[in-house]
């Protein structure tokens, strides 16, 4: 009798063992859905965190009968709560197929939505609650309603509601009739007004407070509204005094009016300092300049009064630059600095000897947050030569007093990475001969334009161009420093700098007019890395008809945490100087 049950051990040890015997599954194909529900589908399977891991079978079959449970409840944001569901499983290809039909989707069949209270009368959250989504008719797609509902409670808090709370948020689903009723109401409570600003820098107090009261452009009592503390924090950021700005509404310390009606709710502003110095040091070299040193030293604030001032060298073989400026905030009109600077600048080359000293004064001011503005009082002393024996050179002499106006336009998505965007800028400037004791008179009109458009994911297309006009009796009245020129990594690449247009052998010598365009392509192979290929062509002239050159090439570039950097080899193809040229660049693209 003992082998009996010797043999039912046996039988029951196997039957175990086909239990446990481990099962692989090496991809999961889900077919029927377009890509969004596919990749929603996908994210929820348990199933295809086991692929490719030993699993045993009895594991195996119960992530299998559960892949049809999860990929119908993956399907529900979409609107499809009546899918069918076909799983199938190819245990020698370890393949599990999931055949997915959608059905017939969920439609909104009736909307409340509705917002009761002060803002019922408010127009603009009336306009968002006429742009809900999804509305009547539409498929109810729950990733839509979730969004459509943040929304308006984050344009409700940002309008100043801040009692706002929900007075019915419910979805009703009836799948028998593929319908869906919302109810989603809020009651706004009052509407909060602008309290009184006040303003602390920790753990010192660097600059006079009376100093950002100028910011304050709103009054006490008027409507709250986010973008006024979001307009207060750039004007403050401009400043570059603090490292660190916190602006924060305490709703917990509203308090009604003078009146006693309405809620005034205070602003807080707490402002940490930056480091007071910033030194800046490097090396430089560039093939018109040669070897060079930079060193440069800028205090943030040099009173109480948030001055600022900045000195720097450029120290090259053949080019030299010293500046010093100083700047002053300035509120009267629109928000910018009164700033003055010196620079002088000595340049050596083997056909050019010339030497610079400016003054400007200036004002500058944003009109707005795309637009603005300079407007700037030059005084101007020049002495140039051009020959081929500097050691008699045949100096001229040049001093001219004159006005300037600059405007530049930025909007874009991105000014460090614009993918969709147009920037451009307008320079007008001009003396008269014997006026403030200049020596000729120019009117001078020069633009730039550039334009950012998408293409894919990770690609776009860049078009540049630039115009430049000089009235005026002839250019060689003008010194070197108020010409134009073509030619260089920022100009036509392919071509030296200052190589395109009127020269002394390889000097550029400027010219009345300038002409460029530019048409770029990137194409980026990750977030860091892409290609571009490029055509650039253009003249500085001083007649009618320009003389175009045109250079091709391509580039590397690179995102860097300080920016683009960009590296261009470009071949010029109406008889440059050099075969190849290599320009980089490193610095945001508006």
């Amino acid at each position: 009798m003992r082998p009996v049950p010797r043999l039912l051990a046996t039988a029951v040890l196997c039957l175990s063992a086909a239990a446990v015997q481990a099962a692989v599954v090496e991809r999961v194909e889900i077919r029927g859905l377009d890509e969004a529900m596919t990749d929603n589908v996908r994210l929820s399977l348990s199933l295809v965190e086991s692929i490719g891991k030993d699993v045993s079978g009895r594991r195996m079959a119960y992530l299998v009968r559960e892949a049809e449970n999860e990929a119908r409840e993956a399907l529900r944001p979409f609107g499809y709560y009546s899918p069918e569901v076909t799983v199938e499983r190819d245990r020698e290809a370890g393949v599990v197929t999931i055949t997915i039909v959608p059905g017939e989707p969920v439609r909104v069949r009736n909307s409340n939505v509705a917002i009761e209270g002060e803002a019922a009368r408010d127009p603009y959250m009336q306009d968002e609650i006429f742009t809900f989504l999804p509305g009547p008719g539409a498929i109810f797609d729950s990733s839509l309603y979730e969004a459509s509902k943040t929304r308006i409670s984050r344009r409700l808090a940002e309008r100043g509601y801040f009692d706002a709370d929900f007075l019915a948020r419910r979805v009703e689903v009836t799948r028998a009739e593929h319908a869906a009723d919302i109810d989603l109401r809020w009651d706004s409570g009052i509407r909060y007004d602008m309290g009184r600003v006040s303003f602390e820098q920790a753990p010192d107090e660097i600059i006079d407070p009376a100093l950002f009261d100028k910011l304050v452009y709103w009054d006490e009592g008027s409507y709250y509204h986010q973008g006024k503390l979001d307009r207060l924090r750039t004007s403050l950021v401009s400043l570059d005094y603090f490292s660190r700005i916190d602006i924060e509404p305490r709703t917990d310390e509203a308090a009604p009016g003078p009146d006693g009606t309405g809620k005034r709710v205070p602003i807080g502003v707490t402002l940490t300092p930056a480091k007071r110095s910033i030194y800046t040091a490097g090396l430089s070299y560039g093939t018109d300049s040669g070897a060079g040193v930079r060193l440069g030293l800028e205090r943030r604030y040099v009173n109480r009064r948030g001055h600022k001032a900045l000195g720097q060298i450029d120290f090259a073989q053949k080019r030299k630059t010293a500046t010093v400026q100083y700047r002053i905030p300035a509120f009267a009109w629109l928000d910018g600095w009164y700033t003055a600077s010196m620079q002088l600048a000595d340049e050596q080359t083997d056909y050019m000897d010339n030497r610079r000293v400016e003054f400007v004064a200036s004002r500058s001011g944003q009109i707005d947050r795309r637009l603005t503005a300079v407007a700037s009082l030059h005084v101007l002393r020049e002495r140039w030569a051009y020959t081929d024996d500097l050691e008699h050179p045949d100096y001229r002499y040049g001093s001219f007093t004159f006005p300037s106006l600059r405007a530049e336009y930025v909007n874009a998505d991105d000014r460090l990475y614009p993918r969709n965007g147009l920037g451009g800028s307008v320079l007008l400037r001009g003396a008269h001969e014997g006026l403030f004791g200049s020596d000729a008179g120019f009117l001078q009109a020069h633009a730039r334009a550039s334009w950012f458009k998408g293409l894919g994911e990770r690609s776009r297309l860049i078009v540049r161009g630039e115009l430049g006009h000089t009235f005026t009796g002839t250019v060689f009245d003008l010194p070197p420093s108020l010409r134009f020129y073509a030619g260089g990594d920022r100009s036509i690449r392919g071509y030296g700098y200052r190589e395109v247009g009127p020269r002394i052998g390889d000097l550029g010598l400027g010219a009345k007019n300038v002409v460029t365009a530019n048409l770029e392509y990137e194409q980026y192979f990750n977030e860091s890395w892409g290609a571009a290929v490029f055509v650039d062509t253009g003249s500085a002239f001083d007649g009618k008809d320009p003389d175009m050159h045109t250079g091709v090439g391509f580039g590397v570039r690179w995102r860097s945490p300080v920016g683009p950097v960009r590296i261009d080899i470009a071949r010029g193809l109406d008889g440059p100087r050099s075969p190849f040229t290599i320009g980089l660049n490193i610095g945001a693209d508006l």
